[in-house]
Order: structure tokens, then C-alpha cells, then sequence
């Protein structure tokens, strides 16, 4: 005998339907909001985001590979830019349409990531598993945060969780860590690799300046010192290498700088051979040794938002997904804009051209959201939620002029903004 579980609520029925009965609206493209690159693939919009989402949808149906969202953990507090403090039938129905708007963003082998805590974490697999499917669940994963909340009933909160989910767990493949090594501890984030260090000043036999006077000459440090190789006991050295290949090495990052007793040793980089890389397994256990906090303090200067996530936990995310050197991700809560910090932070380090899409309704979307993208030198158009394109009997909507219709179109074709204004078909 077969047994069906479903959460029901209070206005669930009515939830079921909302996604569906939303209208879809222009997104009115603001230049004056808009900073860097034209048409960089990368946007922010200002709006409900259920309706935000509808409105997209047309445009980006199927080709998003990763989903990020934060949304209110319903903790009953009140934050100074966020309402976290709903009855729990509202929450339900406030996070059903938007999980099921969602769904229909990824693309075949896309994942959505969802932070959550206590306080509805139970009630956000039931519909996670209603809407993706219960097949589509991929983990379940413990974040330690940064300290225990104090403000706990009884217990110091010290962990939240992150639920993921696939659009098809048969497509759906899991990212990998670089497994660490003994023998090679080090790793250079330029090159990929694990890496161990070399002394560049000869040691032992054949190793001061008069046995090769040719290898005796100075390198720049960091902060623009000359090195010379000096011995221990303060006599002149000399250089495992000539001139030509140090200052290969030096070009090509394959030297380590070491400051010690006010003076600088320079090492030489040994790569761990490809063949004994490795990688191994994230784990569901993420200890997440970063501050959101920190990360927006460096970009602003002072605490402009509560509990923002941090920089590292995205990237660590973005990894684990897989998500591809040209991938698009998605966050429809997007705060303090730290999906998109993290999005420019992977690209930098790894030459990726990944697009990200924001949706905030707030004021701040344009004082922390957009302006943090700015500061740490994201390009990005900026849009706002307009009017409906058609009215209640499907006919466009009178109050929608031409040149609000044109961008509508235009974006449509090209998923850029219509920058040339023309006024007449």
C-alpha cells in the first residue's frame, strides 16, 4: 500500500497558484544605475522578486547552472533590512512560487543551493522535495559558522544548513576539492597546483661568490629591495641560476618571497607533477573559516548589512556544482550582493567569463547591492521592475509606450539592454 505525505497550510491552495497567475512586466533598463562593461551579461534588478523571476523567465528559462538563495530564516527578529519575522503558514507561501519559478531557471544539469536554519528547515525539505522531487536531492550540508549565537534559548547555535537540490540528479555532477599533499604542501592558486619550495641560494660545496662570480648579481623583492645571495655567516653567495632564467621565473611567478629578521629569502616553487594531483570528495560537513562580515567591511568600510554571508561560502559552492568557466548564476535574494562578489572573485582566479543575475526589492539593492558589485570591480546593467506587458484580457497594455515595448522585444532576441532609443518601428 502506497502512502502519500504532503505538507498542507493554511493557504496553500492559493499558493499553488500564484507563480502561475503572476504577470509577466518589462524590466526598464537604468543607465544611470548601470556601471562598467555595456552589455556584460551580468544584471541586477530592483523588484518583488516573484515578479522579477516571472519576468525573466522568458529570457532565461533552462540555462541557469546554478541557483544561490538566503532567503529569511523566519527567526521572529527584526533586521534593520530585512522583515525574517512571519507567521509560518506565510513563509510557506511566501517560498512555494519561488521554489517552483526557480525549478524552471536551471538548466538540465543545473543545481539550486538554499541556506536555511532551525527555524524552517524541516518545512523547507518537505516542499523542496514536492517541487524538485525527492530523486533530485543531492545533500543536505552542516555550515559551522564563525561563533556560537549567543542569543540561543538554550544551546549556542552553532551551525546552519544548506540544502541542494538537482534539476536532474542523472546529469547533475558533483565539483571536487584538490586533495592536499605531504611532500607538496603549498598551493598556488595562479597554477592550480600543489607546490613545495627550494632554497635559490646555493647551500653546501661550490656556493659562495668566488667559486661562481657569474652568479652573484641582485633580485627585486616585493617591496623593491635588492637581495643578494648572502651566506649564513654573512659572506657573499651565489645564485643556483643565471640572470636570464631567474628572470624568467621572476615573470613567471615561479619564485616565493619569505620576509624574515627584516631582511627577504627567495625560494623556488617545485610543482607537484600532474599525475599525482589528485582531488577528493567535498564533504557535507562545511567548516566555513570566513566572515561575511569582514568581506563587506573591506568593501565599505563600517557594518552597512545583518548576517551577510561570506565570500568564501559562495565560491565553495560555485565549486561544488561544477559551475562551468561561461556558467550563469542566479540569486533572487541577493542582499549584500555576495553571489556576485563570489562570481568575480572565481573568475578572477581561474580566467572564467560566469554571468551573474540579482534580484533585490529593497532601496539598498542600489546603496550596498549594486554599489558593493562597483567597488570591487563588477560590470553590470542595472534594471527596474515595470509595468505589465498585457492586461486582464491578454492585450498589451495601453499604458505601455513603444519605447518600453522595443526593449521588451529587443531583449528578448539578444538578453541585452536596447541602448539606441529609437522612437519609431
Amino acid at each position: 500500500m502506497r502512502i502519500l505525505l504532503e505538507l498542507k497550510w493554511d493557504g496553500k491552495d492559493e499558493a499553488l497558484e500564484v507563480a502561475k497567475e503572476t504577470e509577466t512586466r518589462l524590466l526598464e533598463f537604468d543607465k544611470n544605475l548601470s556601471f562598467g562593461e555595456k552589455n556584460s551579461g551580468n544584471m541586477i534588478v530592483q523588484g518583488d522578486n516573484l515578479k522579477v523571476l516571472k519576468s525573466l523567465l522568458p529570457f532565461y528559462r533552462g540555462q541557469v547552472k546554478c541557483i544561490y538563495i538566503d532567503p529569511p530564516y523566519n527567526t521572529g527578529a527584526a533586521f534593520e533590512n530585512y522583515n525574517d519575522n512571519f507567521p509560518h503558514s506565510d513563509w510557506l507561501s511566501m517560498m512555494y512560487p519561488r521554489l517552483e519559478l526557480l525549478q524552471e531557471f536551471l538548466s538540465d544539469d543545473g543545481a539550486i543551493f538554499i541556506s536555511i536554519d532551525d527555524n524552517e528547515q524541516a518545512y523547507l525539505k518537505v516542499i523542496c522535495d514536492e517541487i524538485f522531487t525527492r530523486k533530485n536531492f543531492v545533500a543536505q550540508f552542516c555550515v559551522k559558522r564563525s561563533g556560537g549565537r549567543q542569543d540561543s534559548k538554550f544551546f549556542a547555535v552553532t551551525n546552519e544548513f544548506l540544502f541542494c537540490y538537482a534539476n536532474n540528479i542523472n546529469n547533475f555532477v558533483a565539483g571536487e576539492e584538490i586533495k592536499a599533499s605531504e611532500k607538496f604542501p603549498k598551493f598556488d592558486e595562479t597554477e592550480g597546483k600543489f607546490y613545495k619550495t627550494q632554497l635559490l641560494r646555493k647551500w653546501g660545496s661550490n656556493s659562495r661568490r668566488t667559486d661562481r662570480p657569474n652568479l652573484f648579481y641582485e633580485i627585486p623583492a616585493p617591496d623593491g629591495t635588492k637581495i643578494f645571495p648572502m651566506l649564513p655567516n654573512g659572506t657573499e653567495g651565489r645564485w643556483r641560476w643565471g640572470k636570464n632564467k631567474m628572470q624568467d621565473a621572476l615573470d613567471e611567478g615561479k619564485i616565493e618571497f619569505v620576509k624574515k629578521n627584516d631582511g627577504w629569502i627567495a625560494y623556488e616553487k617545485i610543482f607537484q607533477p600532474e599525475d599525482g594531483t589528485g582531488t577528493k570528495k567535498f564533504t557535507t560537513w562545511i567548516d566555513e573559516n570566513f566572515s561575511g562580515a569582514d568581506d563587506l567591511k573591506n568593501v565599505f568600510g563600517e557594518k552597512v548589512f545583518d548576517y551577510p554571508k561570506s565570500v568564501g561560502l559562495i565560491e565553495k559552492i560555485l565549486r561544488m556544482c561544477n559551475a562551468d568557466e561561461d556558467a550563469i548564476i542566479l540569486d533572487c535574494f541577493a542582499g549584500s550582493g555576495t553571489t556576485a562578489h563570489a562570481v568575480l572573485k572565481l573568475n578572477e582566479s581561474d580566467g572564467g567569463t560566469r554571468k551573474f543575475i540579482l534580484i533585490e526589492e529593497k532601496e539598498y539593492c542600489k546603496t550596498i547591492t549594486a554599489e558593493r558589485v562597483r567597488r570591487v570591480g563588477g560590470s553590470f546593467d542595472f534594471y527596474r521592475l515595470g509595468a505589465e506587458i498585457s492586461d486582464a484580457e491578454g492585450k498589451i497594455n495601453s499604458s505601455v509606450t513603444f519605447e518600453q515595448l522595443a526593449n521588451f522585444v529587443w531583449f528578448s532576441a539578444t538578453k541585452t539592454p536596447y541602448l539606441e532609443q529609437k522612437n519609431s518601428p
